[in-house]
């Protein structure tokens, strides 16, 4: 089905028959479409595709977080233009469009204003690059062949040298209106993909949205569009920091490209005649050119549970069958992948365990302030050095979303972390705690050095710590704190233990000394086949998505074991470490599958919770000055 379709139901006719119910038939037909099985394959991605490879208003999709909401604007949905030939007044359709017809009759009757929100959104912070890589070759798009890509300007994502060398052939445009289909040699992937690096030595703070190029993406060295997603319906359905996949009518049109804001022209602002009462300031972080930051208006948003591209995305048949499948294998996978860190951790079996546990953990709930299932975990006695950059580097190969905070004094003291309102900009700047749901923050505490915190610096480790606690991030809104819930699984590693709170911490104890790290760490990794880590990256995204009881009967018992555990010694064993060990237990028992506590799990969860202390302790006796 071709763009044409859309056009079509906003036409005068459309707009003047007796059916007054053509929008919701058009907005059922898409949704219709888009949840078929296949149509991520036929629909070209932002993600993936350069924008100038895209043909203005045809579908499209996006991968993305709302990072910031912006308020309410009026539109033109229905306005009539004067033929300048016959004179006759024709009856239009603003809906999904951001500029109207030439010919405006500003005097008529007919005009309906209605309101649309825009949401401003990113590229998912911190998404691993083999995930994006894996998402990339998933997509089968059929090139246009009656579009030219413009050449007048480059997008963000091109790099001179790639595209200026790269053949003729492998140039292509990648676009595809509605109801393509079909398969694609991609070529050269590398110069038709947004390539996302979080690099770890970055730790400048955004720049200030003074500046018309800023992109505003929450974390340093990410690169992707962003986009100003027009939302026409379910406004009450999406919050700041959803993660989507968006499915929309693209719009590039260059008259939204306005650097010069008092030269503008007037006749611009029919569409939201507001804009006239924007500051300059506001101007530029609400209306950037449409060659950075496109323009995209919604047809269907899908949430996102998870990003990684080698699940089902989905709640449908196939996911259950999917998951059905590999339920049989969670056991055997899961040794494998406990043999796989047991190596990467210099042979420590035990924090292989509990990094396992970590890895899978995910607030499932909130019982009042207190988030339950979350799991951060501090892995002490880290060897200095290279190690824990290489570590992060392992973690990162197998979830979707990741991040290293290297914890330098440089970077505490000036690195944004907390989201700030911007009254003059009227937009949220972004923090690098503005991440999405489940990812992995990876805190190196190995390189905070000698020296003084200043006042940024204490905020930011205060806004750590309440995240680790609390899994909650209190944005700056100047005059107040406004509070927002967050998921994200935090790995301190440290070489004494961490002066953030965690919900476990562990002692290395390296059975290996390796001449070379880097070289041991790379043999490591290098030696598993590509197939195999692909299994471990189901079976982390799959454990945090099984559901989980503990029977009446095993309730009991785990109640009777705290009573005995407190006879001798009340001291000895607390509240704390009670809840610590259901946490545990939880987690071992997701890890294998079973989404059921037995016995069995919970003595299992009580053992190593022992061996922990055990070590916990006798790591106090030899730092006799370690709190």
């Amino acid at each position: 089905m071709r763009m044409w379709f859309v056009c079509r139901f906003c036409c005068p006719a459309a707009q003047s028959n007796s059916n007054p119910e053509w929008e919701a038939k058009v907005l059922e037909y898409f949704k219709g479409q888009l949840r078929e099985k296949e149509s991520h394959s036929w629909v070209p991605s932002l993600n993936d595709v350069p924008l100038h490879y895209l043909k203005p208003n045809s579908l499209v999709k996006f991968r993305c977080l709302v990072q910031d909401m912006f308020d309410p604007e009026f539109y033109m949905g229905v306005y009539e233009t004067v033929d300048p030939s016959t004179k006759a007044n024709v009856l239009r359709c603003g809906k999904y469009k951001d500029v109207t017809e030439c010919g405006v009759d500003l005097n008529s009757r007919n005009t309906v204003t209605a309101e649309r929100q825009t949401f401003y959104c990113v590229p998912i912070p911190g998404e691993s690059p083999w995930a994006k890589e894996i998402s990339f070759l998933s997509a089968r798009v059929v090139p246009s062949t009656s579009y030219v890509p413009s050449r007048q300007k480059r997008s963000y994502e091109e790099d001179d040298d790639d595209m200026d060398t790269q053949p003729q052939k492998q140039r292509e445009p990648h676009t595809v209106m509605m109801g393509g289909g079909g398969e694609h040699p991609h070529g050269n992937g590398d110069s038709k993909r947004q390539e996302t690096e979080a690099p770890s030595s970055q730790t400048t703070a955004p720049s200030d949205c003074s500046s018309h190029l800023d992109l505003n993406f929450p974390l340093p060295g990410e690169r992707g569009p962003a986009c100003l997603v027009k939302v026409y319906e379910g406004l009450d359905s999406f919050k700041l920091n959803d993660t989507l996949e968006i499915y929309g009518i693209l719009s590039v049109n260059p008259v939204l490209t306005v650097i010069v804001y008092p030269h503008r022209d007037p006749s611009l602002l029919l569409l939201n005649p507001t804009e006239s009462m924007e500051t300059p300031e506001e101007q530029r972080a609400h209306d950037p050119p449409a060659s950075l930051v496109p323009r995209l208006h919604m047809l269907y948003a899908r949430p996102l549970q998870h990003n990684n591209p080698l699940l089902p995305s989905a709640p449908t048949e196939d996911q259950s069958a999917f998951v059905s499948s590999f339920l049989v294998e969670m056991a055997s996978v899961r040794a494998e992948l406990l043999a796989y860190l047991t190596h990467v951790l210099l042979g420590d079996g035990l924090a292989a365990e509990y990094l396992l546990l970590h890895l899978i953990s995910n607030v499932y709930t909130r019982r009042d302030v207190l988030p339950l299932g979350k799991f951060t975990l501090n892995l002490s006695g880290c060897p200095l050095n290279s190690y824990t950059e290489r570590l992060y580097q392992i973690v990162q190969q197998l979830v979707p979303c990741s991040y290293r905070l290297s914890m330098s004094l440089h970077t505490m003291n000036s690195m944004r972390l907390v989201p700030k309102k911007d009254y003059v900009a009227n937009r949220l700047v972004s923090g690098a705690l503005q991440l999405a749901r489940n990812t992995s923050l990876f805190l190196d505490e190995t390189q905070l050095e000698q020296g003084q915190l200043d006042s940024s610096g204490v905020r930011n480790i205060t806004a750590l710590g309440n995240l680790i606690s609390w899994q909650k991030v209190d944005y700056d809104f100047s005059y107040h704190q406004m509070e927002f819930p967050c998921n994200i699984n935090v790995l301190v590693t440290s070489e004494g233990r961490s002066l953030l709170p965690s919900d476990c911490q562990v002692p290395l104890q390296p059975q290996v000394t390796p001449p070379n790290m880097e070289e041991y760490l790379t043999t490591i990794h290098m030696a598993q086949f590509t197939s195999q880590i692909n299994k471990f990256r189901v079976y982390l995204s799959l454990a945090r998505t099984l559901d989980y009881s503990i029977s009446d009967e095993v309730t009991k018992a785990v109640e009777d074991d705290f009573v005995d555990m407190r006879k001798d010694d009340p001291q000895s064993v607390t509240a704390e470490d009670l809840h610590r060990m259901l946490v545990v237990a939880r987690l071992l028992s997701l890890s294998l599958g079973q989404t059921t506590l037995s016995r069995d799990g919970w003595m299992r969860a009580k053992h190593i919770d022992m061996l922990r202390r055990s070590r916990t302790e006798q790591q106090k006796s030899l730092n006799g000055n370690e709190p």
